[in-house]
């Protein structure tokens, strides 16, 4: 490895071939990542050609709607968030009825 491709994947390849669900990300913490310390970083790639990492900083619960070819896509707040707050609603007035809930990590640089 030069320092710029992504490493290649171990364990259950089958499951990192497409997006990951909330399902997935648990069964790889349960099996495959059960072995690793807590101490562990968690570090996300910038893109899917590891042209930069950063740790993985916080989270959010929001809404996924997919742009174009579905490899990109923009979030939105949870249906209830925009249901209780006004300005939410001025910010996001067209959320896509294609939206889905998403866990949106977020890295930390």
């Amino acid at each position: 490895m030069t320092g710029n491709e992504p490493p290649t994947t171990t364990g259950t390849d089958a499951v990192t071939e497409g997006p990951l669900t909330l399902a997935t990300l648990r069964q790889l913490v349960r099996d495959d990542w059960r072995a690793l310390p807590g101490t562990t970083l968690v570090v996300l790639s910038r893109d899917t050609e590891g042209n930069g990492y950063s740790p993985f900083a916080t989270y959010s619960h929001s809404r996924y709607a997919p742009l174009y070819d579905g490899t990109a896509g923009e979030i939105y707040p949870p249906a209830g968030e925009l249901e209780r707050s006004s300005g939410l609603r001025e910010l996001f007035p067209d959320v896509p009825s294609d939206s889905v809930a998403a866990l949106v990590l977020f890295p930390l640089g």
